[in-house]
């Protein structure tokens, strides 16, 4: 019987299980990939993630963890104008493979059980605990007076439990070697209709051009691409010399008023799997927040879940204005936001 069951050894789930961890519960960090193991993101912290790692973590990202340029210096936005706009901050350039690696090593080491390669397909409460099945080499079950959800968009926990479909926008990326009459130093987001359903994006990973495009209909992502590719070579000079990868992930649509789940008795939602997700699927301060303030919601009330339930939702109250202004600020750029203002 664990204490704790934390479901993702993402950001958002290593930061959970460290905590519980060093609040002395027993935690078991389940993750369904072996790792290291790589998820599509840009991979670029922002001030407030390389913040929330000094804070969670004691100390900051070790080097082995950036790419190059290992500074991001901020953002540059372009709306549906054509218009651009420079957003300048400090930030970080990592591998997500790495960065999220050393978490789960750093959770570890404060005692939480961590196991790798195991898949958690389903739960269901028993009374004062929750009876987890999960799949690794073999299915079994564990128990714990809690589980944490922090698997994002794509686990099979939350679809079990809520029964709903969800409303995904779907990522397509490619890492290509080239050049480009931009400085690779900023992350660059492209919000005109015409170059995708949601946005599209540039940035630069250890000389590698990282393009995408993110769309709702994936029959049209092809499409989108080549669009997104001519706009780049008319505009700033882009030269493919060869692709070396392409990749698709899915990430939750954020609806208006970034309505949050908290989650259902003895098992909590936090991350993506909640609902936090900023503009640009920027998901890691969310989920390294959301995650923190969940782990204590649940170390505060160990045998009181409605009270946890409650502490958690007051306590991320601001985290989830934040959301809201940001997805705001967004809205004013583009019409393909205007919901969300």
């Amino acid at each position: 019987m664990y204490d704790v069951i934390v479901v993702g050894a993402g950001p958002c789930g290593c930061t959970a299980a460290r905590t519980l961890a060093e609040k002395g519960l027993s935690v078991l960090l389940a993750e369904r990939c072996r790792l290291p193991r790589y998820k599509s993101c840009s991979g670029v912290l922002i001030r407030k993630s390389m913040e929330l790692v000094r804070r969670f973590f004691g100390e900051d990202v070790p080097a082995a963890a950036a790419c190059a340029p290992a500074d991001n210096r901020g953002m540059v936005f372009t709306d549906d104008k054509g218009r651009s706009f420079l957003f300048e901050q400090e930030g970080l350039n990592v591998w997500r493979s790495s960065f999220d690696h050393w978490l789960a090593e750093k959770a570890k080491e404060q005692g939480a059980q961590l196991l790798d390669g195991t898949a958690a397909v389903s739960c269901g409460e028993k009374g004062e605990y929750v009876s987890v099945t999960l799949r690794g080499e073999g299915v079994f079950a564990e128990n714990a007076k809690y589980v944490l959800d922090c698997e994002g968009c794509i686990g099979a926990l939350k679809r079990r439990l809520t029964g709903g479909e969800r409303d995904y926008i779907t990522t397509y990326q490619t890492f290509n070697d080239g050049a480009i009459d931009l400085d690779p130093h900023y992350f660059y987001a492209y919000l005109q209709p015409e170059l995708s359903e949601y946005d599209a994006w540039f940035n630069v990973k250890d000389d590698r051009l990282v393009l995408g495009v993110a769309v709702k209909d994936t029959n049209k992502i092809r499409d989108y691409y080549e669009r997104f590719l001519a706009y780049m070579r008319a505009n700033h000079g882009l030269r493919i010399d060869a692709q070396l990868r392409e990749e698709r992930w899915l990430m939750p649509r954020v609806r208006p008023g970034c309505p949050v789940d908290y989650g259902r008795g003895r098992v909590l939602f936090a991350g993506e799997a909640a609902g936090f997700l900023n503009p640009m699927g920027e998901g890691i301060s969310a989920g390294m927040e959301s995650g923190f303030l969940a782990a204590c919601a649940i170390a505060g009330h160990l045998d009181d879940p409605a009270a946890a339930l409650a502490e958690y939702r007051e306590a991320t109250r601001l985290l989830k204005s934040y959301m809201e202004r940001q997805w705001s600020l967004v809205a004013g750029m583009a019409a393909a936001f205007r919901e969300m203002e």
